[in-house]
Formats: structure tokens, C-alpha cells, sequence
């Protein structure tokens, strides 16, 4: 159990951390085990999303309170619902929680979870690995969990009761329940299945089976179907709420105890896994005893010394969630249901389950491999079964079936770092077969599968064209696709390629290897030179413009431009010449990292100038160190030549890691930010999978031995010493492997496979340490640059309005061409009879492999007498040796619209002729509009009438909101014709849905010029964007089919400066953005 003091450490410790963590001073004798130092509460705040029950290592059962969240149980919340069979460690949604089990006193009145749950308290709450418990205040029910690796273990004390009842919710998880079902058999034992499923976006489903047994037969029994309660009744099914109840007489014996077993196979094989685990035995404590001691033995792989306690138990803590997942699938006979739904017998290796292979492939998957080879074997033949049952290798698996969430092409770097250490031995050709299959071609249309969805356009053109439609240029079953990100995928795909072409050229598949290689070059055809930055290409080749590299546009995942400019694993020595070279490059790491602040006030920069808020993926130009796509930056100094900076970068970020429960950096994504720490605060980190090497900076413990798995060549103890190291004594003066002098900032994986002594000297200051040339770490893509030929244009605007007696116009039109040289380019438009057209001369593109691009001005000349009407702008752009291209656009001369209100010189623009979208509704006539495309709409009662109205001091036309008209401007690529005149400021209302956009609009002046600008448009139910104020604030939304319906919803408004007259605006191609109003501003 947890002394008094240590449940304070739990809940309050983060505050006083950080008033001692930077001095390093203060040092703890080596703990006997590290089990005493992990705080399991550490995640379960700030949407870290860890939970603190019992799991064994890697167990398939993680027993644990849920009060709501994420990850089941957060800390903030004050009421328990129920102590569920399974959880996941640090995922970004609701997943798993099947089962939950509950203690109550009383009659059975309510079965509604919301009803029967209890308040408790921090203050009467334990946790340790292996056990928890807590007192439901609302009951006085004392509750203990523990667990074996495939079941449950739960120990109520009830107060004297002749009413103690335990309810079993099988209608309730937290994801959706599909479907189940619970029978009562006997007097102590109750059994059933859960249907659940729906991880974020994804179209998953997994069956679970559970059989539960208690110590002593219970009194009274009964189950539910949705409210109505059966006393007496045995069973209960299908979908809805489902469950059942069972009652104990706790007037004298107090105590219940039941063990729940677990399966993915059947009832049987649950049977078979309780009765194989625990036998006849209801020893809670032998079980928590026995368990606790398996914790120690995990926990010993690494034991380290000479650090402050705060720091020794943030690592504990972090190499402890590292070695909970992923978990055993299969029961103890060796049975584990496929990805084809059957069940199947392993042969020669154990079932593992739940692969968050976006996350974990970065640094969790290489710590197990050293720590754990034996489970990270099994888990990598476990992901080949899913590829030889299913048909198709996994991205994100969730019990026994694919989710799709996240993009890129995980698996495979994933696999290729198992067969670098020999985990694949036996299974290569297999292996690599599903790997090529996977990376070169898209799953059946009757796959479940997304795979590569983008990988025909990125086999074609060299990356993925953002622009893409699901469901017509890209197949698309559910959860997250890579051409709604591409140009991350795109980087994924290029490092994949670059892991997959290792094992091809050892395997002696000759060509497949110098084909991978090549692609693992084709980052660069992404990388934008005249901006320095990687940059989305849309489908007509060019780059995106306007282009904001810090949101991109969303086109990268879960992170912008800059998070990402760093994921070139592969090749970093060739993103360093395309940086401008290492001075440019540790430049520009010194601002990704805010550097001069980090040197002064590293606790606090972390803090401010990094990305520190959960989920905001897209709000800064620096640091991420919630979430993945950057984790090895602080690493890339060594490439920089600058290694001093980057044991100041990661001592910083270690600051993050406390020991309150928000003491983590973000979610932690199934143990991979806890690995993370782990291997920095060894000093070791792994950068490029399949590399076997690990990058080096300065360890922050004193002395560090570390277990080294017994399997195939590796084996042995790995000492790290580094005398008087702490956060100020951080720089490394010289290092020594086994006596001989280290120079290279990074050590081959086979020098250390079997253990040996890394002897660190460090000093105050920063030495010449790695800092020459040669010092840096293997570049293992070194490959021929993308060579191909090939011309690219594009006109912005697909259609482009004009008033009507306009005589000049200036259309820009992009030209992007690749090749290994120059490429000579002849611009030839076609206008209507009677119209001009002048342009500059021929093009020389000097490409050299990088696609570059020139932007040609188009300056037309309108006779005078145009009528109204549409008129075509032809452009043929060609070039020696490669395919012309041919690009058009609509001229629209209409009439300028009106200003519907000239209040204080303020133009309140008619916007009624490009009103395209209807997004109101009533409560009467809930499903009339539909504003997000998922049946929510504003409600009209709340919007004002047809007409001016004044906000924020800017009167505004609205539109009706009545009726089915449109009432909004979806953006859809369209120009939006403006009232002449001298305007200083152009302000509009508008919204976005599904989530926040970083818009990219053109404003066009009456002198045939234009400028491009970004403006953030705030999601109707989030926060305010900076920029921007709230228009309307509404209290609700209208749901189709149900009316009233929350989150409350906003309009926004936000403005540009307008520096000469203003002819038009041009919006993005970007439906999520839709426009209420539009006013122009007097100078």
C-alpha cells in the first residue's frame, strides 16, 4: 500500500516539484526494488489518460476504476461508476472498459450507472503496481483489485449489511457496446460476453467473454434489460443496456471476493484461463503478493541510482506503464481469434494484442526489444498473424480487429526494427513479403483495411497530392486516411520505404532494395526551397498557397510544418544540406527549441513557448513533446554538430515528467512517451528503426545497469556510469565503451547486444565532444534523388469574378517543374476573341531533383462592351521531354454587389447571390438545415432576422435564417465579388465545423494586384482563435431528428487590413469553412 506520504506524492506533488527539480542535488540511496517508487497515478490528469488499477505486465486483463475520460479513469472527476476488466494506457479516446463491476448497498432500485455510482476521495485511494483501492464513501464499501496476466481480482469489505450487492453493467464500456449478453449460473458464478467497439473514428469491433466466480454463494440474484430490473431472473441480452446483479448477506463475514476471467475466444477459453491461473484459490493477498513480485522482477531490468527521488520515480513510473502493453490475446492453451474472426492455435510463440503502432514504433517497441526481446518476438509474429488471418498488416489494431486511426505506414518500420535484432528469425520471408505487399499496393475493396491509401499517387508522383476525396480518389473504411493528411503520410511513407530497403538489401532482394531506397528519398519532394520548409503539394502538382507552415493546412497529423520538418530518420545528414547546413540547421534547432529561453528558465520555456496543451497539435512553430512526429528532435543536434544542446533540450522536457498526476506530456500513447523518458534519461536513443544504433547524449542518473534480454546474440548487463551528473553537470567532456575512447555521438547496437561498461565523464560547460565532422550518426539513406522529368501548373481560383466594365486583370498562374537539371518552360494562354494576354518570357526552372516553382503573372486586357457573362482562360504550359499541361479557368463578369447597410461608412456587403449552404434548423423542423454535414445545424430561433445587425460595433447583413434558403458561404475554392470603394479593414463572421482551419484567402485590389493571407477560423463549438471575438454566442445547436442538443456554438468575427481598393475575395477549397457575413471598414 501507499503510506500517507505517498498518496500526498500522487496528488500534489507537481506544484512543489519544480521548485527543487533543476538543481539535481538532492540524491536518494538505490531503491531494493523499483515497485516502491512508481506512482501509477502519474497520467491519470491533463489527459495523460493512464489509469491506476492492477494489470500484470503485458497481462490481458487491467482491472480499474472508471469515473469517466478518456482513459476510464480521471483524476479530476470525484465519482466511481464501476471497476472495469480492461483498459488501455494513455490512448487519445474512449476505448475498452468492458465489465464494469460495482459495489452497492440497499435494494437494487436503479441500473443506471449515473444513479448508482459513488463519491470517494483521493485521500482514501491507493495504488502500486500489481494493486489498488479506494473507499466508496456513498455505500462504505471498502474496494481492493488485483489481477493475474488473464484475470480480475476484486475484494470488497462492506459495512454490516444484509443487502451487499455487486452489479455486473455488460451494456456499459467506455466505447460503444454493440451488443451482450450475462447469465447468472449457480449460486456463484456469472457469465457472458460484451460486443464494443468504435475506437475514435474507427469502424472496429471485438468480443469479449468473461466468467466470474465468487468465494462464497450469494444470497439473491437478478438482471436488467435497459431500466427494467428482474429480481430473480438468470439472464439477459442483446443490444441496449444489459446486466445483472448479484446479493450477499454482510451482517457478520464482510468480505467478497470474485476473480473474473477473461477471453477473446469463447466462454470456454475464459473458463479455461481462470481455472489455469488461479485453480481453486480466492487468496486475494497470496494473488497481489505474487503479482507485486512479478512487477519487481520487470522493473529490476533497469535499476538506477544517484538522482533526486522526484526524478527516480518519474523513471520507475515511466519504465512501468512502458511494460504494460502491448497485451496477451490468446488463453493459456494457445487459442486467440483472428483477424478473420476464427480462432486459431499459436505454434511457438504467445498471442499479443493492441498495437498502437503509430505511437509505440518510435522509441516503446526498442525498449522491449532490449529489455524484454522474448515479448517483443511474440508480438512481432503476433503482428505477422494478423497479416497471414486478416490478409492485411495493421496500422492501429485493437483486440481483433483494425481501427485505421492514425496514417503513414507504421507497421513497417516496426517490423523491420524487430528483424534487425534478429526478433523475426525464421519468419524474414514472410515477413518481408506482407511488408512489400503493404508498401507498394492498396488492400481489397472488401478489406477492412485503409493500408496505404495514398500509395498509387505516391508510386506515381513521388508524394501525395493533398486535395483527394475520400470514397472517390481514395478507398476509405473509416478511422484516420492518409489523404486527408498527405503530406505527413507522404514523410511516413519515404521513412518506411527507407526501414523496408535495409531488410530488402540483406535479404538479397537486390532491386526491391534499390526501388525503397530511392523512395526513401522522396521527402524531397516536398520540401520547398524558396520558403526552406516542407510544403503540401496540391493534385495539380503546385504548392499549396497560401500556405502557413505552423497548421499546414492539417495536411501533416496531428502536428504542422515544423513539428515535422524533423521526421527524416532516414536521412538526416540530406535534410541538414537542405537546411543549409549545419550551422543553418543548429540555427533554426535553436528556434524550434526557443533555446536562449531554455538556457535561462528551462522549467518555464518548456512551459510557454512549447507546446504544452493536450491536443494542440497546430499552435506553435516549436517543440511538441506530447506527441510523436518530433520526439527525436532534441536528437538531431548531433547531426548539427552541436550535442552539447541537446542534453539541455532533453534535461528540459525531462521537466515535464513530474510526480503529480498531470506528470505526464500528453497521452502517453501506450507507453511511448514513458520510453521515451526511459531511454533519455540513459543517455541512449534509438532514431531510425532497422539502423541498429542508438544516438548518445548525457544520462541524468548518476549510474545506471541495465538487463539485457537473453535472446539470440543479445544478452548480458550494460552498466552506464556518469559521475555527479544532475541537470547542471549535463555536458559530456569524453565517453568510453569498455575502456576504448568513444568520439562518435552514437554507439552500434552489437557493441553493447551483450552488455559492457558506457563510462561517461561530463562537465558544467559544453566541450568539443562530437562536435567534428564524422561525429555525427549514421545517415542509413544515403540513395539516388527522385530523377524523373515532369512539368506542373495551376491556376488558383477555379472561377474568378469580376465587375463588369473591368478592363485589366492579373491571374496567377503557378509553374512547378522537376528534373535533374534545368527545365526550359513555354507559358501559352488562349483568351476570348478580342481580349489580350501578355506574360513574361520562357521559364528556366534549375531544378536539380528539388521541385521548384515560379509564379507567372497572367495580365489580361478586357475590351470594352463585355456583357455580362462566363469567358475561358486557356493556359498550356510545356517543357523538352516531358507531358505538356493544360489548366483553365472560368472569367465571371457580373454585376458588383450592393452594400445592404452604409451605417458610419461601414459597407454590410450583399452576399445573397453566393449563398450556397443552408445551416440552420428549428426545433420544429430539426433536420431543415445541416451545417456540419453530420446533421447539427445553428438554430435559427437564436440568429437574428433578415437584415442589419450590429456587432462588436460592425453592422453585418444578415441573411434569413428561415426555411431551407442557404444562410451561409461554404467555401468551396469560389471568388466573392466586393463593392468598389476605399475600405480600410474587411470583417466577417463566420464559423468552421469539425474542428479549427487555418484558412488561406486571396484578396484581389482593383490594380490587378493581390495578396494572400491566413486567417483562423474557430470551430462553432470551440474556444476563440486569437484574432477573433465572438459574435453570437448560442446556448445550443439543433440535432436532426432530436432538436435542442449541445455543445453551446458561437459565430465569430475577424478582420483584415484592406491597403488599396478592394476588387474581390477568393476562398479556400475547404467546405469545413462557411462565411454568415461580410462588411467592409472605412479607411
Amino acid at each position: 500500500m501507499w503510506p500517507s506520504s505517498r498518496r500526498f506524492v500522487a496528488g500534489t506533488a507537481a506544484g512543489l516539484l519544480l521548485a527543487g527539480l533543476l538543481t539535481g542535488t538532492a540524491h536518494a540511496a538505490p531503491p531494493v526494488d523499483g515497485v516502491e517508487l512508481v506512482n501509477p497515478f502519474i497520467g491519470t490528469k491533463n489527459f495523460g489518460n493512464t489509469f491506476p488499477g492492477a494489470s500484470a505486465p503485458f497481462g490481458m486483463v487491467q482491472v480499474s476504476p472508471d469515473t469517466g475520460g478518456q482513459g476510464g479513469y480521471d483524476y479530476e472527476q470525484d465519482s466511481i461508476y464501476g471497476f472495469s476488466q480492461t483498459h488501455l494506457s494513455g490512448v487519445g479516446c474512449g476505448v475498452m472498459g468492458e465489465l464494469p463491476m460495482m459495489p452497492t448497498t440497499g435494494a437494487v432500485t436503479t441500473v443506471d450507472h449515473n444513479a448508482y455510482k459513488s463519491k470517494y476521495s483521493h485521500s482514501d485511494e491507493e495504488a502500486t503496481p500489481g494493486y489498488y483501492r479506494v473507499g466508496l464513501s456513498k455505500y462504505g464499501v471498502d474496494a481492493e483489485l488485483t489481477a493475474t496476466p488473464r484475470t480480475g481480482w476484486q475484494r470488497y469489505t462492506f459495512p454490516a449489511t444484509g443487502e451487499a450487492n455487486v452489479l455486473f453493467n455488460t451494456g456499459k464500456a467506455n466505447q460503444t457496446v454493440y451488443d451482450s449478453e450475462i447469465h447468472i449460473v449457480g449460486d456463484r458464478t456469472i457469465e457472458g460476453r460484451v460486443l464494443a467497439g468504435g475506437f475514435c473514428a474507427g469502424r472496429d469491433k471485438h468480443t469479449v467473454h468473461f466468467t466470474a466466480t465468487f468465494d462464497r454463494p450469494f444470497a439473491a440474484h437478478g438482471t436488467w434489460r435497459g431500466s427494467t430490473i428482474t429480481p430473480g431472473s438468470r439472464d439477459a441480452a442483446g443490444s441496449g443496456g444489459n446486466g445483472g446483479w448479484v446479493s450477499f448477506d454482510a451482517k457478520t463475514d464482510r468480505d467478497v471476493v470474485v476473480k473474473v476471467g477473461l477471453s477473446y475466444t469463447g466462454i470456454e477459453g475464459a473458463r479455461k484461463n481462470l481455472l489455469a491461473e488461479t485453480a481453486d484459490s480466492y487468496d486475494f493477498d497470496a494473488t497481489r503478493a505474487k503479482l507485486r513480485q512479478a512487477w519487481v522482477e520487470k522493473l529490476g531490468a533497469i535499476k538506477v541510482s544517484g538522482g533526486s527521488t522526484e526524478r527516480l520515480r518519474a523513471f520507475y513510473t515511466s519504465l512501468y506503464h512502458a511494460q504494460m502493453h502491448p497485451n496477451l490475446a490468446g488463453d493459456v492453451d494457445g487459442r486467440y481469434i483472428g483477424f478473420d474472426n476464427k480462432v486459431h492455435i499459436a505454434t511457438g510463440y504467445t498471442p499479443y494484442q493492441n498495437f498502437s503502432l503509430w505511437d509505440t514504433y518510435r522509441p516503446q517497441n526498442q525498449l522491449l526489444q532490449i529489455i524484454e526481446p522474448q515479448v517483443a518476438r511474440d508480438v512481432a509474429l503476433s503482428v505477422l498473424a494478423i497479416g497471414r488471418d486478416g490478409g492485411w498488416l495493421p496500422r492501429w489494431a485493437l483486440a481483433g480487429s483494425e481501427t485505421n486511426i492514425m496514417t503513414g505506414d507504421p507497421v513497417v518500420p516496426f517490423l523491420v526494427e524487430a528483424w534487425s535484432k534478429g526478433l523475426l528469425a525464421g519468419h524474414e520471408a514472410e515477413a518481408y513479403a506482407l511488408m512489400k505487399t503493404n508498401a507498394t499496393t492498396t488492400p481489397p475493396a472488401s478489406s477492412p483495411y485503409n493500408g496505404r491509401s495514398g500509395v498509387e499517387y505516391y508510386k506515381k508522383r513521388g508524394y501525395i497530392p493533398s486535395g483527394l476525396k475520400l470514397g472517390t480518389d481514395c478507398a476509405h473504411k473509416g478511422g484516420d486516411n492518409d489523404c486527408v493528411h498527405p503530406a505527413s503520410a507522404t514523410m511516413e511513407y519515404a521513412a518506411a520505404d527507407a526501414s523496408l530497403a535495409l531488410m530488402a538489401e540483406k535479404l538479397g532482394h537486390r532491386e526491391d532494395a534499390r526501388m525503397f531506397a530511392e523512395r526513401g528519398q522522396w521527402y524531397r519532394n516536398l520540401w520547398d526551397s524558396s520558403i526552406n520548409q516542407f510544403r503540401p503539394r496540391t493534385v495539380d502538382g503546385t504548392w499549396m498557397t497560401p500556405y502557413n507552415p505552423v497548421d499546414a493546412g492539417h495536411q501533416f497529423h496531428e502536428g504542422g510544418a515544423h513539428q515535422y520538418q524533423w521526421l527524416v530518420p532516414q536521412d538526416p545528414a540530406g535534410l541538414v544540406e537542405l537546411m543549409g547546413g549545419r550551422k543553418a540547421t543548429e540555427k533554426r534547432l535553436d528556434d524550434f527549441f526557443a533555446y536562449d529561453n531554455l538556457l535561462a528558465d528551462p522549467a518555464g520555456t518548456v512551459r510557454k513557448d512549447w507546446i504544452t496543451k493536450p491536443y494542440d497539435y497546430y499552435g506553435k512553430p516549436t517543440y511538441n513533446p506530447n506527441n510523436e512526429p518530433d520526439l527525436h528532435a532534441p536528437y538531431m543536434y548531433l547531426w548539427a554538430g552541436a550535442p552539447a544542446k541537446t542534453a539541455t533540450v532533453v534535461r528540459a522536457a525531462m521537466t515535464l515528467f513530474t510526480t503529480g498526476p498531470d506528470g505526464m506530456t500528453g497521452n502517453d500513447d501506450l507507453g511511448t512517451m514513458s520510453a521515451w523518458y526511459v531511454f533519455s534519461s540513459l543517455g541512449l536513443y534509438p532514431t531510425m528503426n532497422g539502423a541498429t544504433f542508438l544516438a548518445m547524449s548525457s544520462p541524468q542518473f548518476e549510474s545506471a545497469t541495465i538487463r539485457i534480454g537473453q535472446f539470440g546474440s543479445q544478452g548480458g548487463t550494460l552498466t552506464i556510469t556518469a559521475p555527479g551528473a544532475s541537470d547542471a553537470k549535463r555536458y559530456i567532456r569524453s565517453v568510453a565503451l569498455n575502456g576504448r575512447d568513444v568520439r562518435q555521438t552514437w554507439v552500434d547496437w552489437n557493441a553493447i547486444a551483450r552488455g559492457g561498461n558506457l563510462a561517461h565523464t561530463l562537465d558544467t560547460k559544453p566541450s568539443q565532444w562530437g562536435t567534428g565532422p564524422g561525429a555525427e550518426p549514421p545517415s542509413v539513406n544515403r540513395a539516388q534523388r527522385d530523377s524523373r522529368r515532369h512539368l506542373d501548373a495551376s491556376l488558383r481560383d477555379r472561377v474568378i469574378a469580376t465587375p463588369i466594365g473591368t478592363t485589366d486583370l492579373t491571374v496567377n498562374l503557378d509553374v512547378l517543374g522537376q528534373s535533374p537539371g534545368v527545365l526550359p518552360v513555354l507559358v501559352q494562354p488562349t483568351v476570348p476573341a478580342g481580349w489580350q494576354v501578355s506574360h513574361q518570357p520562357p521559364l528556366i526552372i534549375r531544378s536539380f531533383t528539388l521541385p521548384r516553382q515560379e509564379t507567372v503573372p497572367l495580365r489580361l486586357r478586357i475590351p470594352a462592351g463585355v456583357s455580362e457573362g462566363t469567358y475561358p482562360l486557356q493556359v498550356k504550359v510545356s517543357a523538352p521531354g516531358v507531358e505538356p499541361v493544360t489548366r483553365s479557368v472560368s472569367l465571371e463578369l457580373r454585376p458588383a454587389p450592393t452594400c445592404v447597410s452604409t451605417v458610419s461608412g461601414q459597407c454590410a456587403v450583399d452576399l445573397s447571390r453566393d449563398l450556397n449552404h443552408d445551416g440552420t434548423a428549428t426545433v420544429a423542423q430539426s433536420s431543415e438545415g445541416n451545417f456540419d454535414g453530420s446533421g447539427w445545424s445553428y438554430d435559427a430561433a437564436l440568429l437574428p432576422a433578415q437584415g442589419p445587425v450590429t456587432w462588436g460595433g460592425v453592422t453585418y447583413a444578415a441573411p434569413s435564417a428561415q426555411g431551407t434558403a442557404p444562410n451561409f458561404v461554404e467555401a468551396r475554392g469560389q471568388t466573392l465579388l466586393l463593392p468598389s470603394g476605399n475600405h480600410g479593414r474587411l470583417s466577417v463572421v463566420f464559423a468552421s465545423h469539425s474542428g479549427p482551419v487555418s484558412a488561406g484567402v486571396t484578396v484581389h485590389f482593383t490594380d490587378g494586384t493581390s495578396t494572400e493571407a491566413t486567417v483562423a477560423v474557430g470551430d462553432w463549438a470551440g474556444s476563440t482563435p486569437a484574432g477573433s471575438t465572438v459574435a453570437l454566442a448560442m446556448p445550443h445547436r439543433i440535432k436532426a431528428g432530436s432538436g435542442v442538443d449541445g455543445p453551446p456554438v458561437k459565430l465569430f468575427a475577424s478582420s483584415l487590413p484592406v491597403t488599396k481598393p478592394i476588387r474581390s475575395l477568393s476562398l479556400p477549397n475547404d467546405p469545413r469553412v462557411e462565411i454568415y457575413a461580410l462588411t467592409l471598414l472605412p479607411a
